[in-house]
């Protein structure tokens, strides 16, 4: 039996204790004894209040149910919906004027648009890979990827091929000129560049030129006479120009470029929820250890590759000179932030009064205890997460303005416990809950002193959506839910809230995830459309993906866009009560059969990881095998689809049987390479995986609010228990 450690009404696992006392205080200026005194005076102002939220969850959830029972046999009137879902309190009164006065915000969050990455805390190298993704080779992401075509002239082979570097390069001289214009000419043709009293030249046969704005010339390194590097700055995100006559690359360029560098993933949201699989205090530890080093600066990681060992840590700051000749340096990584769990799960790791504990104030507590380790450092030249002293917490999988408020308390408290200055922790609300949607300008109001960020995820709104209107009937296929009105309405409803409570220049307003790692050209056509739409920030799935749609926030002025949408209400509140539900009969058999497969093989597909391995993200392989950088809302609105369907009728229990058996045998085919996989098929009886899918599937309906998160962690719990 695994040792605790007893202070007063708290029994707190052993590693964990020693954890804290060991590698987390030291350096934090807290007091162990005090720590866990403090901690246990948190735990007993919060942990009611907590349980309170989420029944009141379950109680709107009963009386929502009831009514769409009442009411799917026919077209209801949205007036009388929404008059019902204010009548019990489901939707708030809206505040007449709300406006955020979050200070001591850091300037990638409230000046810089570029694109977000999101990481799984509980890998140590990926946290890495991440935290150094604020900068990209463009030219590294255009080769390896397929906005070069995978074909003809230019398929990759084993050795460099000349044509597919020839067509990378073009691309980047096209950049070049889109991007920074020249007075005459195109970069295409220079010869070279250099720099004569703090401004550019750009050489040609005939006579040099300029820059058409020499605003954009920002910096550079080396020689003026021959620069190692050339700075620009443009919609206030940076890139660099590499010159290198000596280079495999730069030797045979005629101006010497031998690369282009964005300024690509400035922030990086560090996830401690939905993309791990952290079911217990081990788990917990492995994820906040790796928050440890990133805070501390210190985490270092080793692996083999190709026979090659390599060595992964955080980027040093980069240096240049400005025009006038002085150093100056830009963050070498990006700026991070926590996403801590929502308010529903509970974690042993510390018991209160011998009950587990609310896993969202543990989260709480250790990450911004951890973050103090940031708010002290001072060493410039290896960098600092937040140079206004701030710490950044995301928290997901709220619902209304109430849990939110609740959120505030915790965050006060936490401050007190760790001396920190009043709205020194930052809060990014996630916008993925349907009542948080409905009241979204209200949750905004109960953290307009703390609040940097919110987005919209179609994944977990889709789950959230279904779950809440699932006696109103059965509804469309899932990938009809992307043009869906109500969806449409809601990713305008988010921009226009943040606009109308005053987040230009001061917050993030974000778009969601691009989850197909693989498919960059489609990526770059299509995820443009985040910035159009006036949102500053988007999340993609891979260093190489936040280079390339880096792209985007230099061809588009987010702040332009903002201007102008600034004052436009697109939806009205109806819109977003046109619930997704057929209006006509299924009738095609084929075609529900397909949607059937598709949705069970996803979630077998991402669940065998997840209990077998305990891997909560990876790219799975799809029913077509394209791969899906999924996490646990791929569950939640697969789940939740099925259980809807299988409610009305569409679909029925046996024909679910018989989908489970044999997507169990596709998921088995396309995992065969991997020496860690465990084939169901084989074994369906006694499969934990196939067992847990089926869990999800046939308890979706009561399942609350659809969450994944209470079978995934007692089946893999018990998975831990057999290895």
């Amino acid at each position: 039996m695994e040792s605790r450690t007893e202070i007063n009404d708290l029994s707190v696992d052993g590693n964990f204790y020693r954890f804290i006392f060991d590698e987390v205080l030291p350096g934090t200026g807290i007091e162990n004894q005090i720590f866990w005194l403090g901690f246990e005076k948190i735990l007993k102002n919060l942990v009611e209040q907590n349980s309170k939220l989420l029944y009141r969850r379950n109680i709107l959830q009963k009386k929502m149910g009831e009514w769409h029972e009442n009411n799917n046999k026919q077209f209801f009137n949205k007036d009388e919906y929404f008059n019902f879902l204010r009548s019990i309190g489901y939707i708030e009164e809206e505040p007449e004027s709300v406006k955020i006065s979050t200070d001591n915000v850091d300037p990638e969050i409230s000046n810089i648009s570029a694109p977000q990455l999101v990481v799984p805390g509980s890998n140590a190298r990926y946290v890495l890979n991440a935290a150094n993704a604020r900068w990209g080779s463009l030219y590294d992401a255009l080769y390896g990827s397929d906005v070069i075509p995978l074909e003809g002239k230019t398929i990759p082979t084993k050795v460099y091929n000349e044509a597919r570097g020839a067509a990378v390069i073009a691309f980047g001289r096209n950049f070049l000129d889109e991007i920074i214009p020249l007075k005459d000419g195109s970069h295409k043709e220079a010869l070279g560049y250099s720099i004569k009293n703090g401004s550019l030249k750009v050489w040609f046969k005939k006579k040099p030129t300029g820059l058409a704005n020499i605003n954009q010339f920002v910096g550079y390194s080396g020689k003026e006479s021959s620069p190692d590097s050339l700075l620009f700055k443009n919609h206030n995100l940076h890139f660099e120009l590499q010159l290198d006559k000596k280079s495999s690359i730069g030797k045979n360029d005629k101006a010497g470029i031998s690369d282009i560098i964005l300024e690509a993933a400035v922030t990086t949201i560090f996830d401690c929820e939905d993309s791990v699989a952290a079911v217990d205090a081990e788990d917990k530890i492995t994820v906040y250890r790796n928050w440890l080093g990133l805070m501390k600066r210190d985490l270092k990681v080793s692996f083999k590759k190709e026979n090659d060992l390599i060595s992964r840590e955080l980027n040093k700051n980069r240096v240049y000179n400005n025009i006038q000749g002085k150093f100056f340096s830009l963050s070498g990584t990006s700026l991070l932030f926590n996403r801590n769990v929502g308010h529903l799960m509970k974690t042993d790791t510390v018991l209160h009064q011998g009950i587990p504990i609310p896993e969202g104030i543990l989260d709480a507590v250790v990450t911004a205890l951890i973050g103090l380790h940031d708010l002290k450092q001072t060493d410039t030249h290896n960098g600092i997460n937040s140079k206004a002293r701030s710490i950044y917490i995301v928290k997901p999988k709220m619902h209304g303005s109430k849990e939110v408020e609740f959120t505030m308390s915790m965050f006060d408290m936490v401050e007190d416990l760790l001396n920190l200055p009043r709205n020194t922790i930052k809060i990014g609300i996630m916008d993925e809950e349907r009542r948080t949607t409905f009241n979204l300008k209200a949750c905004i109001a109960m953290a307009s002193k703390r609040i940097v960020f919110i987005n919209t995820g179609f994944l977990d709104r889709t789950g959230d959506e279904i779950h809440t209107i699932m006696q109103a009937g059965a509804v469309i296929p899932k990938n009809n839910m992307k043009n869906a009105h109500w969806l449409k309405a809601y990713e305008n409803w988010n921009v226009d809230i943040g606009l109308e409570c005053g987040f230009k220049n001061k917050a993030q307003i974000g778009k969601g995830m691009w989850a197909m790692p693989d498919r960059m050209a489609e990526m770059l056509d299509s995820k443009r459309a985040h910035p159009e739409a006036g949102a500053n920030t988007a999340w993609v799935p891979s260093p190489s993906a936040a280079t390339l749609h880096a792209i985007h926030y230099h061809q588009i002025d987010v702040d332009k866009q903002q201007s102008d949408l600034a004052g436009n209400r697109r939806s009205q509140i109806l819109d977003l009560l046109e619930i997704p539900v057929a209006l006509n009969s299924f009738d095609n058999p084929s075609e529900i059969q397909k949607e059937l497969d598709n949705n069970i093989q996803s979630i077998l597909g991402y669940v065998v990881r997840w209990i077998d391995q305990g891997v909560g993200c990876s790219k799975v392989p799809d029913i077509n095998n394209v791969g899906l950088m999924e996490d646990r809302a791929t569950l939640r609105i697969s789940s939740q689809h099925i259980a809807n369907w299988l409610y009305h009728g569409v679909v029925t229990k046996d024909q679910i049987e018989r989908t489970l058996k044999k997507q169990a045998q596709i998921v088995d085919t396309q995992n065969s390479e991997d020496d860690l996989y465990q084939p169901m098929s084989l074994k369906l009886q006694t499969s934990l995986a196939f067992g847990a899918a089926k869990e999800l599937i046939f308890n979706g309906i009561s399942e609350p609010n659809g969450y994944t998160e209470p079978v995934l962690h007692r089946i893999r719990r018990e998975k831990k228990m057999s290895l």
